[in-house]
């Protein structure tokens, strides 16, 4: 589904309450809500919407279970840090259960912090069952989402829920979740907003697929719930409304 908003904070507002009533939604039928959050620029303005009133009242957040789409393998105290951010901006105004938080780790190998992180998720979720209550992501103006970015090999894995890679682009190592387990979410969302994101936007949501070149293509979640959160600019070369 296509959410358009007029302008970046239009949609980061909009977001923060659809964000919100599924929250309440999910938790009148079970006891827990599974949340993968994402990093970047983009979900600040939308970070700080939730941590304030009045979404900060409504969410129940003892009941929240919190995890990340992926990570740049940099300290926690280095600012391109997705969990910093999301602290900073979320998580340190609200009052979560930190043992119901989840980082992927960065001071250990990237390797081993993968290990680790589908370790915890395999205590999480059986593979039979369904996966996250909802995946937070964004896009890139290249078109990539969470780790999987055009050309790299880790957009085809099938079998590993997280895996670490060395992205020569950016000369370091990214960890992140692969395709199979955020398509078994119920829900995913994308927050994608500037003009600059425009091109992409047209050609993962109506270009012929091809996934190497635009992997924010892979996620299909099989519950069918996939939104996207956009503005007008981003959206300007769309020709579906909805």
């Amino acid at each position: 589904m296509l959410h358009i908003e007029k302008d970046p904070a239009s949609v980061s507002a909009a977001l923060a309450e659809w964000i919100t009533h599924t929250i309440e939604t999910v938790l009148q039928k079970q006891d827990r809500f599974t949340w993968v959050l994402t990093g970047g620029n983009s979900p600040k303005a939308l970070y700080e919407l939730l941590a304030s009133s009045p979404y900060k009242e409504r969410i129940a957040w003892n009941k929240l279970h919190i995890f990340w789409g992926d990570e740049r393998a940099v300290p926690f105290t280095d600012e391109r840090n997705n969990a910093r951010m999301a602290y900073i901006h979320l998580l340190d105004k609200v009052p979560v259960v930190q043992e119901q938080v989840h980082v992927m780790r960065t001071d250990i190998s990237p390797e081993q912090s993968a290990l680790e992180y589908e370790k915890i998720l395999q205590q999480y979720f059986n593979p039979e069952e369904a996966g996250f209550d909802l995946v937070l992501s964004g896009m890139g103006d290249d078109g990539h989402t969470l780790s999987l970015f055009p050309g790299t090999e880790v957009i085809h894995e099938k079998k590993a829920l997280v895996k670490a890679f060395y992205l020569n682009a950016q000369q370091m190592y990214r960890i992140t979740l692969t395709a199979p387990v955020v398509n078994r979410a119920s829900a995913v969302v994308f927050l994608t907003f500037g003009a600059n994101k425009a091109k992409a936007l047209y050609e993962v949501i109506e270009g012929k697929p091809d996934i190497d070149r635009y992997p924010s293509q892979i996620i299909q979640p099989a519950s069918g719930g996939l939104h996207w959160f956009v503005d007008e600019a981003a959206a300007a070369l769309l020709n579906k409304r909805s």
